[in-house]
């Protein structure tokens, strides 16, 4: 599943950074989103309809959106560059579309 493949690599790129180590907090909250998107898709993948998987799609969404604010706190305390918030949200924003992509998929294949 494209957006499962998509949600790893960002848990990947997060989960790499260095300068992260800085701020447990911060990055508790970063690698938990993260792979609350991964996550979601993989549990609601593994449900019994397709409104359910719908709603883990939903909640996977959110937690993206969780994950591209939090990179503007990184940007913003200066743990990442510009290239690296570039493609952190490149990568948020290429995973979302994807899961919002297969929402609007289950939900009209069910009309």
């Amino acid at each position: 599943m494209n957006c499962w493949k998509k949600a790893r690599e960002l848990v990947f790129l997060i989960c790499r950074k260095e300068e992260l180590k800085r701020d447990n907090d911060l990055v508790k909250q970063l690698k938990s989103a993260a792979l609350s998107v991964m996550n979601n898709i993989a549990e609601g993948f593994g449900r019994i309809s397709d409104k359910e998987f719908i709603r883990f799609l939903d909640f996977s969404e959110g937690s993206a959106q969780e994950v591209r604010s939090i990179t503007y706190v990184l940007i913003d305390l200066n743990y990442i560059d510009e290239k690296e918030f570039r493609l952190l949200q490149t990568k948020v924003e290429s995973t979302r579309n994807l899961v919002l992509g297969l929402i609007k998929y289950l939900r009209n294949k069910n009309k």
